[in-house]
């Protein structure tokens, strides 16, 4: 059953619209078996499948990964990002630090005065920031490359797909008053233009099925021969490069310490790679990669 359920959860971060016929076919189940499967995970909040508007339509252009270290309880301090808008993760960690956040912006002023914000949290000893020059791997980000106009219509149907990616065209059909073939031609078009990208969310952390490993890794050769090896790794659901402490930092995600420590040990032992150091996610506090959209904003940011 945990191979099932990875094998599907992975299915659907890869295509978060997937048909059952289609997961039954690449999982090798019957469309019974995964269909039961996948409505209990939903309804026992295992997994959430959802859309994100991409950073770039958005005008986040600035991404960054802040590690927080606390003099207390981090409660408070986690409590407070968890409100921030531009925090999408918020993770309680085990290691040097002990809050990671990550944060979306529009420039670097605004960067500026966020870390400024963090900075002079109670509770708050010092934080250390990573900027992420490419984003090489993940699964709610689309690299929109310009050139896609969006209207009311559409906004209205991204905000349906952030609550349920996997909501049928005749029930988005009835929401926006339009037929299911035109739904299914306008949410095509988001997902090929790169505006949205529909994926799932799996609860990680000590008390759920899946733990989490942060890893930071700092090269000393070709950056590209690193990033092509680790791009296909199944265990690996964000990677980016970075620039601060490290070149490259990641996520690895697993059933057991176990397989954690082996996944380690073969980006340790990869040429090129000269130091790592690692995080562990004790507590995922907020992971949440949609935004609202009022029409007139986004058919602006279409534009730009």
């Amino acid at each position: 059953m945990v191979s099932f359920d990875a094998d599907l959860i992975r299915a659907l971060q890869d295509d978060g619209r997937a048909s059952i016929h289609d997961l039954a076919l690449r999982l090798g189940h019957s469309r019974a078996a995964v269909s039961s499967r996948l409505r209990a995970m939903v309804r026992d909040g295992t997994v959430r499948v959802l859309a994100a508007v991409d950073p770039a339509f958005l005008g986040q252009n600035v991404l960054a990964h802040v590690s927080i270290r606390t003099d207390g309880t981090t409660e408070p301090v986690a409590e407070h990002l968890r409100g921030v808008t531009e925090t999408v993760l918020v993770s309680a960690v085990g290691g040097v630090h002990d809050l990671v956040t990550e944060i979306r912006l529009g420039t670097m002023p605004a960067l500026h005065a966020l870390l400024a914000e963090i900075r002079a949290l109670p509770g708050v000893v010092d934080i250390n920031t990573l900027i992420y020059s490419k984003v090489i791997k993940g699964f709610f980000v689309s690299e929109y490359r310009g050139g896609v106009r969006i209207d009311g219509i559409d906004a209205e149907l991204i905000e349906h797909l952030q609550r349920d990616g996997r909501a049928s065209f005749r029930a988005l059909g009835e929401a926006v008053r339009l037929s299911p073939s035109a739904v299914a031609t306008r949410v095509e078009r988001l997902i090929s233009g790169g505006v949205i990208k529909i994926s799932a969310v799996e609860a990680r952390g000590l008390a759920q099925r899946q733990l989490s490993l942060g890893v930071g890794l700092n090269l000393s050769g070709n950056d590209d021969a690193v990033i092509e090896a680790i791009r296909g790794w199944r265990g690996i659901d964000f990677a980016a490069r970075t620039l601060g402490r490290f070149d490259l930092v990641m996520t690895l995600v697993e059933p057991s310490p176990g397989a954690l420590y082996e996944a380690l040990e073969r980006i340790r032992a990869l040429p090129g790679v000269s130091h790592t150091e690692s995080w562990f996610h004790l507590a995922v506090l907020k992971e949440d990669y949609t935004r609202t959209l009022r029409a007139a904003e986004v058919i602006t940011a279409g534009q730009a």
